[in-house]
């Protein structure tokens, strides 16, 4: 029961990683809807096409999380062909997996509310603007990727609809009240128990290891006396920050920069409008139509909130009277702003066309352009110049460096004069344990290449993620090899006197349980070896072996079952449970954690089943992936 506290921990987990998944591909698969059905296919779902276009989003996106998560470490296995092409095939089965779901929930008339769609759409970090929803944002990112509002929140109700029926499938599964307090009570159980550590020190002097033993071990495992190539570098570094500190500015040059740059000092005129849109739907004429009834009612006095509350298909900016805040220059659709920026505040523009339909536009407010003078901005504007300045240098530099380091390859003195950087060292190593900044997996990929090994020449200019540049070459080098029997042979001894001694200590204590106590203390007393004794121990314990600990709690304390061994690091232990202590404590959070972990480890399962289920209904057709894919 203990282990499905264990499972049902992970489960928990699982559940939050799967919805965070169904998401990643909710929106990667927005992309794909927006294609044409050019791309090839690279598998079929009971008729429906996965795009290979569809599959590299999928990919991208999730190579890019990776990357962020693990950093080189994920860049190293990307050099795998076999690791990345299992990767694409996994993201390719949750596709189908996400397609199987899709077409389940359509088949049950699963629906989801317009006001439902609202309020996701509302809540997504993507939309927001100071942990607010901003209608300016969300028309942006819209347009950005080629969406108008009513395509994206059909896009947005296929998704939510999927994602309802998965949540009802892992919401089915519960914990009763019983069981979860029953789990609860075990994992809260404290025992009093006896051990006593026989060492395999002394069984060594009765166990001997031949000559044939140890060749033998040798050529078994010979991976394991392998030893990785290393190398060992000289270097030269040099970085932007470096430069910047001993960059003089003069006035003229701030003055200059400003002057080329004061774009960035000026505060561009904003305005605040409000706008109703009428979307094109079925027949554009109609709409434009139903725009000009509208300004019309607008020009015999009607309220422009009212008629946006109850006219446009911008929802969210409709119940605000369709305020959509204050935006500048290049955030709204050209003929939008063009429209916007033209009229007087409380004026109201002719019908507008966009790409998203036909716009009535009211100013409500104007913010005039502002300027901020030199002296109001001089040290921006300084760090600024000495920046670009630097940058300049710097760009110099590393081509001069590049220059030095290809005519004169055969040491790294020039180079460093250019930089005006000392040359570094290191000691050999791997690639496992290189030194900071070579551990970095562009500079391990020149590090241990042919070239620079075999010929022993500078490297080119390598780029480094931090802003630095890095000149290299090979000092030393250890090809890898496999260690010969008589390097390793004394070693190899030495671990299988221990394995052999720790197995005699263990059959020796195996041999105590089935003794009578009286004669049973007596061996233990002719090895001098004593009992130790702990009262209250829980499972976890930070006093007594885990090993220790997990023999105890598997020990029942009736008589003849309340012994057993363990493997401790020294040898072996003998076990002895003395008794048990029921926890009657009611941790009420506790219990809902532990129901919450059940039901979501039950959860995952039936998912998992289900999935596996509609797969071997389904006809599900693979085509061969793309290298690129």
């Amino acid at each position: 029961m203990l282990e499905r506290i264990r499972e049902g921990s992970q489960g928990f987990w699982a559940r939050a990683i799967l919805v965070l998944v169904i998401l990643t591909f909710a929106l990667a698969g927005i992309g794909s809807y927006l294609t044409t059905n050019t791309d090839q296919p690279v598998a079929a779902v009971n008729g429906t096409e996965i795009t290979q276009s569809r599959l590299e989003q999928a990919y991208q996106n999730e190579r890019a999380r990776m990357e962020q998560q693990y950093g080189d470490a994920f860049s190293q296995l990307m050099s795998d062909s076999d690791y990345m092409k299992n990767f694409r095939r996994n993201l390719l089965d949750r596709l189908v997996a996400e397609t199987l779901m899709e077409q389940t929930a359509r088949d049950m008339g699963l629906r989801v509310s317009d006001e439902e769609i609202k309020q996701s759409i509302l809540a997504m970090p993507e939309f927001q603007v100071g942990g607010s929803f901003n209608n300016d944002r969300y028309l942006a990112v819209l347009r950005q990727s080629g969406l108008q509002p009513s395509g994206f929140r059909d896009l947005m109700r296929k998704d939510m609809t999927r994602r309802q029926l998965v949540e009802a499938v892992m919401g089915t599964e519960f914990v009763l009240e019983g069981e979860a307090r029953r789990l609860l009570q075990l994992q809260q159980q404290t025992r009093d128990l006896a051990y006593v550590t026989v060492p395999a020190e002394q069984f060594k002097d009765a166990v001997s290891v031949s000559e044939q033993e140890v060749a033998n071990h040798y050529q078994t495992n010979l991976s394991q006396y392998d030893t990785p190539e290393k190398v060992a570098l000289r270097y030269v570094t040099l970085s932007m920050e470096q430069l910047a500190g001993d960059i003089d500015v003069t006035e003229e040059e701030l003055s200059s920069y400003y002057e080329q740059n004061q774009s960035q000092y000026r505060s561009e005129k904003q305005v605040r409008a409000a706008h109703i849109l009428i979307e094109f739907g079925d027949d554009k004429s109609d709409a434009q139509q139903q725009a000009e009834s509208l300004l019309k009612e607008l020009e015999q006095g009607a309220s422009f909130a009212d008629l946006a509350k109850q006219h446009s298909a911008d929802t969210f900016s409709a119940e605000n009277g369709g305020d959509l805040d204050w935006f500048g220059r290049d955030v709204m659709a050209p003929e939008f702003e063009q429209a916007a920026f033209a009229l007087e505040k409380g004026q109201v523009s002719d019908v507008v066309e966009t790409e998203f339909g036909f716009h009535l536009i009211k100013v409500t407010d104007i913010k005039p352009e502002q300027v901020q003078e030199l002296a109001e901005v001089k040290d921006e504007v300084k760090q600024a110049v000495q920046e670009q300045k630097a940058e300049q240098r710097f760009y110099d530099l590393q081509q001069e460096m590049a220059q030095v380091a290809f005519e004169m390859p055969d040491n790294l003195d020039e180079v460093a004069a250019i930089a005006g950087q000392p040359i570094e060292t290191t000691k050999l190593f791997s690639r496992a344990d290189a030194p900071e900044p070579i551990s970095q997996a562009s500079v391990l990929e020149r590090a241990f290449s042919a070239e620079l090994v075999e010929e022993r020449v500078n490297s080119d200019i390598i780029e480094l993620d931090d802003g630095q540049i890095l000149v290299l070459r090979v000092d030393d080098y250890l090809p890898e090899r496999t260690k010969a029997l008589e390097e390793v042979s004394d070693e190899i001894r030495e671990n299988l006197l221990a394995e052999k001694a720790q197995q005699a200590a263990l059959d020796w204590t195996e041999s105590l349980i089935s003794m009578e106590a009286e004669a049973r203390q007596q061996q233990l007393a002719e090895k001098g070896l004593e009992w130790q004794q702990h009262q209250n121990v829980a499972r976890q314990n930070g006093e007594v072996a885990p090993s220790i600990v997990n023999t105890a709690f598997s020990l029942s304390p009736e008589a003849d079952q309340n012994l057993d061994v363990a493997t401790v690091q020294e040898g072996a232990a003998l076990v002895k449970l003395n008794q048990v202590h029921q926890s009657q404590a009611s941790d009420e959070q506790m219990l809902s954690m532990i129901r919450e972990r059940l039901a979501g480890q039950k959860g995952q399962t039936t998912y998992s089943a289900m999935i596996e289920a509609l797969k071997a209904k389904a006809d599900i057709e693979y085509y061969q992936l793309s290298e690129d894919s």
